[in-house]
């Protein structure tokens, strides 16, 4: 049997990814690992449960709770104040980082990949957000990384990143293709109940939505001009100037 294994934050990328792996037919099982790494709240973990539950895929959750007390981030440490996108234009690696956080998580998929039988573990790594200081989503980690899982003797494992040279805007034109209800996804870092709108993941969120041309369906604190923000880019994208 062709299994597959899939890490889902509750995100864009990984919901995208989910969905493609349970309807692609490519694969005979699937499994979904979402991980709870001590971070501000639990909505994430909701929507990935959620996703996981409507696609009728494997799916459990796994502790990391221990990140907390060895780790110096905004998403694990309520004392630090999450980065928003205006503060930190420039800085290689910001305070919402969570030190080799994904390397853990992709061990642990490797680990459970080879407990069943699994040869694939996908992962959505966005080559675009090492621009926020996450390098473990070029293309440089993933051959390291794969470089790593080759050494197995009996039970070789590859983990693959379909989305890695997609734009936010692709992935999310994927998703509507694959009718991805990003109402249920949740990407803000603060752990409250409307998105703040202004964190790097939420400008990283919006911008791909503007860019794709449709209107995000979640909620944000602050108002966001969707009529005006998606004519102005679908102008600028069709070419269709202003006069001179």
């Amino acid at each position: 049997m062709n299994k597959v294994i899939v890490p889902t934050s509750g995100g864009i990328d990984s919901t995208v990814l989910l969905h493609h792996a349970a309807k692609s037919g490519d694969f005979d099982e699937v499994h979904a690992i979402s991980f709870n790494y001590g971070q501000r709240h639990d909505k994430e973990l909701d929507c990935a449960c959620e996703t996981a539950f409507k696609l009728k895929v494997n799916y459990r959750v796994i502790a990391l709770d221990f990140f907390k007390y060895i780790t110096t981030s905004s998403l694990t440490n309520p004392d630090i104040d999450v980065a928003k996108t205006r503060d930190v234009l420039g800085d290689a690696q910001t305070v919402n980082y969570v030190p080799f956080r994904n390397q853990m998580m992709l061990s642990i998929c490797c680990a459970y990949a080879e407990s069943v039988g699994a040869n694939t573990v996908y992962h959505g790594a966005a080559q675009v957000d090492t621009q926020a200081g996450y390098w473990d989503g070029s293309n440089e980690f993933m051959a390291a990384i794969n470089s790593l899982t080759s050494l197995n003797r009996k039970h070789r494992i590859k983990i693959e990143a379909p989305l890695i040279e997609l734009s936010k805007k692709e992935i999310i034109k994927w998703g509507l293709e694959l009718d991805v209800p990003f109402s249920h996804t949740w990407t803000c870092y603060e752990g409250k109940e409307k998105a703040c709108g202004e964190c790097t993941a939420c400008s990283s969120r919006l911008q791909g939505f503007i860019d794709a041309g449709v209107e995000d369906p979640i909620e944000y604190s602050r108002e966001i001009p969707w009529s005006n923000l998606i004519i102005k880019t679908s102008k600028h994208n069709d070419g269709c100037g202003y006069d001179d």
